[in-house]
């Protein structure tokens, strides 16, 4: 298989490596019909690495490989990467595979006083055409010359075995111990290698982490930084740290909340999805609840989440939630949530990005949760806490993934934020700050959002409960000094009430009085109105009985 080097007009015939990220690095895999150079210390991954690369290459592209050991015999290496899943045993029945031990004594040299390569051209070159194999592994090269004292022969042999394997056309991995002034023993092998790759494993206050470097690729661009790789049941991934191109996709679509009242303080109902949240915040206010929150509403829409908890295990976390109605359960039975629990100690920083994108690529989530971040710095420095901050975020930007992210901040009284926080809070697109409002003799919960890219929000600080059946927002409460909570919310809201139920009375006592008098004054009225219609009667009989006369009058006459 071969693959376009980017950097060049022409085509650079290139193997892929079958190592997790190491592609990546050496942009598309080692030099094709090359000789590779691995150096490094004891337990450093040397061979393991070679291993790697002729199973991957049978397995998945189908190129048969040798593996030639001067040091361990065959049945010990089967054995040494069966827990890995590499199973030699039916690769070399499968006419796949070639795995040959050969064993150099020095009292034999000495004896026959003479030393070439010749008969190890012959037995490598018998395996090589046996299988047609395109990929071969010589580990280690120092046990092959350790009884050669003569420098001028011992050099002379190495440039005959590099060059003998570029004319066998393979594409080679030769493993070699570190020197003391030199990345090898000889000091040669890393100028006459197209590649050279270091491999070190060092520990830095008691935490272990092995890392990676390309010293020189001929031909060909390639990462130059040192990259952490992790060897676990899978094998060797490599973890890329380059710096990332500020070009990834975004998107338009708002997510919940899933905290009842909290989505409503953004204008657009929610987070977008793909961006970065920080809530942050003293001990015991709620970040973890504000999470898992967040977690149970992206499962409950059938989104694959994963929570790292650094604090707490998974049953206490599921057990804790459930007091407040949250059930993470369910969510962890129908596969759309993982919990990975453990302490920051447990691994580096490096390691812990590394495993965090290893579950990415086989779980595939849309959101991730990490609780807390702040506890990373006990594994690293500052400038090594920033790093990975920047690079973690970078990739879930890459990924399309929703990341909410809390952090424990220390109660200071000159408000600097913490590391962790400063590190962070320039670089996610939503920060949410839960603090404690103290007063009274009492101490309530309060939560507002510092900034939110692209979207309005509330500039107010809203207090919320947590009972039984989870997270409340209250409304707002406005006293003479400004908000009110807790205790004074409820003196304040039991004062309005009785200010609202006297003024009520007062309403009712003047409807009663304006009633009274209302009846009052149509009783004057009725009375009035009688008065009237009897002087009117009155006026009226007058009127007739004049009229009467004067009809009674005129007849006379």
């Amino acid at each position: 298989m071969q693959k376009e080097s980017k950097s060049n007009s022409f085509i650079f015939p290139k193997t892929p490596t079958g190592v997790d990220g190491l592609d990546e690095i050496t942009d598309g895999g080692f030099p094709k019909g090359r000789p590779t150079l691995i150096c490094g210390g004891a337990g450093c991954g040397k061979t393991l690495l070679s291993m790697q690369f002729l199973i991957k290459g049978i397995t998945e592209y189908n190129e048969p490989g040798v593996f030639m050991s001067f040091e361990e015999p065959s049945h010990d290496l089967t054995l040494n990467v069966k827990s890995l899943g590499f199973d030699l045993e039916k690769l070399k029945t499968d006419k796949k595979l070639v795995v040959d031990y050969v064993r150099v004594e020095r009292s034999e040299i000495e004896e026959a006083g003479e030393y070439d390569l010749d008969g190890l051209f012959i037995r490598l070159g018998h395996a090589i055409d046996s299988i047609k194999a395109t990929r071969v592994v010589l580990d280690t090269i120092e046990s092959l010359f350790s009884g050669l004292d003569n420098q001028a022969i011992l050099r002379a042999e190495l440039r005959r075995l590099f060059h003998w394997l570029k004319t066998k056309g393979v594409t080679a991995i030769i493993t070699g111990e570190r020197g003391e002034a030199t990345l090898t023993r000889q000091g040669l092998e890393e100028y006459v290698s197209d590649c050279v790759i270091v491999l070190d494993h060092r520990v830095i206050e008691q935490v272990s982490t092995r890392r990676l470097r390309i010293v020189k690729y001929r031909g060909s661009t390639h990462g130059t930084n040192e990259y952490p790789f992790l060897i676990d049941d899978d094998g060797i991934s490599v973890l890329p740290i380059t710096s990332l191109k500020l070009d990834n996709e975004v998107s338009s679509d708002v997510i919940s909340t899933g905290v009842p009242g909290l989505n409503n303080m953004f204008q657009g109902g929610g987070f977008f999805r793909g961006s970065n949240i920080l809530v942050s915040g003293t001990a015991g206010t709620a970040k973890t609840t504000i999470a898992c929150y967040f977690a149970a509403e992206q499962c409950e829409k059938k989104e694959k989440t994963i929570y790292f908890a650094f604090e707490e295990s998974p049953q206490q976390l599921v057990r804790n939630m459930k007091s407040i109605n949250v059930n993470l359960e369910k969510y962890i039975k129908n596969g759309t949530l993982q919990i990975h629990s453990s302490r920051p100690s447990l691994n580096g920083l490096e390691l812990h990005l590394l495993t965090l994108r290893k579950l990415i690529r086989d779980f595939k989530p849309t959101t991730i949760i990490i609780d807390p971040i702040s506890n990373l710095i006990t594994v690293g420095s500052e400038h090594e806490v920033r790093s990975m901050l920047v690079r973690l975020i970078d990739m879930l930007k890459v990924n399309n993934i929703t990341a909410l992210f809390t952090s424990l901040n220390k109660q200071t009284d000159n408000f600097r934020p913490d590391l962790a926080e400063e590190s962070v809070s320039s670089l996610v697109d939503t920060w949410i700050t839960v603090r404690d409002m103290e007063g009274i003799g009492e101490r309530n919960r309060g939560i507002f959002i510092v900034k939110s890219r692209g979207m309005g929000h509330s500039n107010q600080v809203r207090e919320f409960i947590i009972t039984s059946n989870g997270i409340e927002l209250l409304d707002v409460e406005l006293g003479p000094q400004g908000i009110l909570t807790g205790t004074a919310r409820k003196s304040h809201q039991i004062k309005k009430t009785m200010s609202d139920i006297k003024l009520q009375n007062e309403i009712n006592r003047k409807d009663r009085e304006i009633a009274r008098k209302r009846r009052i004054l149509e009783a004057n009225i009725e009375a009035l109105k009688n008065e009237f219609e009897s002087a009117e009667e009155e006026l009226n009989i007058l009127k007739a009985t004049e009229e009467l006369q004067e009809k009674l009058g005129s007849k006379k006459n």
